[in-house]
């Protein structure tokens, strides 16, 4: 009798199913808006729609410690929204996942 709770669970195993470099053939935009006074917010614009981007934004605020979530924006398509400036998390953290290279992120803003 196997108990469930104990299996280490990988929440990016569809994703890495692909070859090494993923299925991100696109540039991932990652920009800061400012809303009122001190506050910002990170976005991060055109992961590949073969991976699941709730449970990357899950995955993102969980490590960033942040708020976030999956906005439809009319040009854009779906965004995932972050409280905070973590542009060089973001990078860091899809890079080190394996979700995307250097060369395929595009960091916006001041």
């Amino acid at each position: 009798m196997e108990i469930q709770n104990l299996q280490s669970h990988d929440a990016f195993a569809e994703a890495n199913k692909a070859e090494a470099g993923g299925t991100q053939d696109t540039l991932i935009h990652i920009r800061i808006q400012q809303r009122s006074g001190r506050k910002t917010l990170t976005t991060v614009q055109g992961i590949s729609p073969d991976y699941d981007l709730k449970k990357i934004t899950r995955a993102f605020k969980k490590h960033f410690a942040c708020n976030g979530c999956v906005v439809d924006h009319p040009e854009y398509g779906e965004v995932i929204q972050l409280q905070g400036d973590q542009r060089n998390d973001v990078c860091q953290f899809l890079t080190l996942c394996g979700l995307a290279s250097e060369n395929q992120l595009k960091v916006h803003g001041f």
